[in-house]
């Protein structure tokens, strides 16, 4: 056996040094804000075949575009990548990485569909001695129990004998410009001492801030679901202080500042929490619990209080119109910022949704503005018409994304949107203590 598998994976421990002299490829399955950045990392050193299910995509990325608009346009220059939707043209790789999206469903349960979906891809194209590396997301075991069953059953190869697999987490942070792929300490694992080794050499090659080599599989994938659980446990617990500080009559935010002069106070702030990690991977792992027969308490917990700020702000935001002796069923509210975080362009599972359709609840108009979001995109995901500029007066304005275009605008222009005492909400912060005019609340 040991001769027959040195003979299949001859060239395992030669795989960088194929791909450096272009004798190997890289295949990259899913260009979104994972997949991009690495293929075009790898393809400034290596022979790279990027491919993606969306033909809309890819003719973007042929014309130097990424549709999520983090990576420039001179990253495209002078790279070995070929943008496709062909599987033929994916055949040409050996050493394959996935990093397609881990979503929920509407019962808050994993939706495996897309990565499964990938794996049938890969169990087409792969052959023996080369390599699937997963990025995706998911709970401790995923890789091996869910997604190795599906590469053999396409392939018809047999897992450890004719092909190997590892897993390496992405830390990819959207909008993060200091934070990037190379500068990130990079998680590294594989399904023997072999493969673990080939794995982190391969990536090795790219990152700057080096490699961490995880035991097993899944201590990986472990390690990269509990970094966003751990960040929504955190968060959790300053909107539930932020609600109780509320009806004391404090603001968290002073709070905080105050409680952050001790040197080991953990600075955790209040807010939506969206996106597709935070918002998604602590899901992941109550799922994995309940499969052992047991019921998470915090991290259920931490998710229920996030799940049901953006109602929150939007009651708040009532209470505040009401207070002035305003009808609520004639109130008109401008919401500014609908993207998932500040700076990005991501829509996925934001929480300022949560928002609009609270106060549409109260039957009140609700205009919805964002310098960064796609307006065709909001349209088709939440069926919500984004206006390029507001339009008319309004009795309060919701700043609900941080974006830095929002940073430097001052009380008059705010004043300016607002028909007689208006209420302005700032769901971080942003404007505490530069706000004296109007009624002013923030979490």
């Amino acid at each position: 056996m040991n001769i027959i598998l040195s003979k299949i994976f001859i060239k395992e421990n030669d795989m960088l040094k194929e791909l450096k002299n272009k004798e190997a490829k890289i295949g990259l399955i899913g260009l979104g804000y994972v997949g991009l950045p690495i293929a075009i990392e790898f393809a400034k050193k290596f022979s790279v075949v990027g491919f993606d299910i969306s033909q809309r995509v890819v003719n973007m990325l042929n014309k130097n575009e990424d549709p999520a608009g983090e990576v420039p346009a001179s990253e495209f220059e002078g790279i070995d990548i070929v943008f496709t939707t062909d599987i033929e043209e994916l055949k040409k790789a050996n050493f394959y990485i996935i990093a397609v999206p881990t979503p929920i469903n509407e019962h808050n349960e994993p939706d495996l569909s897309p990565l499964l979906s990938a794996c049938e891809t890969v169990g087409k194209v792969i052959k023996k001695g080369d390599y699937a590396v997963f990025e995706s997301t998911v709970y401790p075991g995923c890789t091996e129990d869910d997604c190795v069953p599906v590469i053999e059953k396409v392939s018809g190869l047999e897992y450890m004998k004719d092909f190997k697999v590892g897993y390496s987490p992405e830390r990819i942070n959207p909008g993060d410009k200091v934070h990037t792929l190379t500068t990130i300490t990079k998680i590294t694992s594989g399904c023997d001492d072999e493969s673990s080794d080939v794995v982190a050499d391969v990536y090795g090659s790219i990152i700057k801030a080096g490699i961490h080599k995880a035991s097993s599989i899944k201590v990986a994938e472990a390690a990269k679901i509990i970094e966003n659980t751990q960040r929504d446990v955190n968060i959790a617990l300053m909107n539930e202080l932020s609600i109780i500080f509320n009806r004391i009559g404090i603001n968290t935010f002073e709070v905080l500042e105050a409680a952050g002069t001790k040197w080991n106070f953990l600075k955790f702030f209040p807010g939506l929490v969206g996106g597709h990690c935070i918002g998604v991977d602590p899901y992941y792992l109550v799922s994995k619990a309940k499969q052992l027969d047991y019921h998470t308490h915090v991290i259920s917990a931490g998710r229920f209080v996030n799940d049901s700020m953006g109602g929150y702000v939007a009651k708040q935001t009532v209470k505040k119109i009401v207070s002035q002796d305003k009808n609520i069923v004639n109130a008109k509210v401008l919401v500014m910022g609908i993207t998932f975080k500040e700076n990005v362009s991501d829509i996925r599972n934001t929480k300022v949704v949560d928002i609009v359709d609270e106060l549409q609840s109260y039957k009140i108009e609700v205009d919805v503005v964002d310098p960064y979001a796609n307006a065709e995109e909001v349209e088709k995901e939440y069926g919500i018409n984004l206006k390029r500029e507001p339009e008319g007066m309004y009795d309060a304005v919701i700043v609900a994304v941080s974006h830095d275009k929002y940073a430097n605008l001052a009380e008059g222009y705010f004043k300016s949107l607002m028909i007689g005492k208006g209420v302005l909400i700032d769901v971080k912060g942003s404007y505490l203590n530069k706000i004296k005019d109007l009624v002013y609340w923030s979490l």
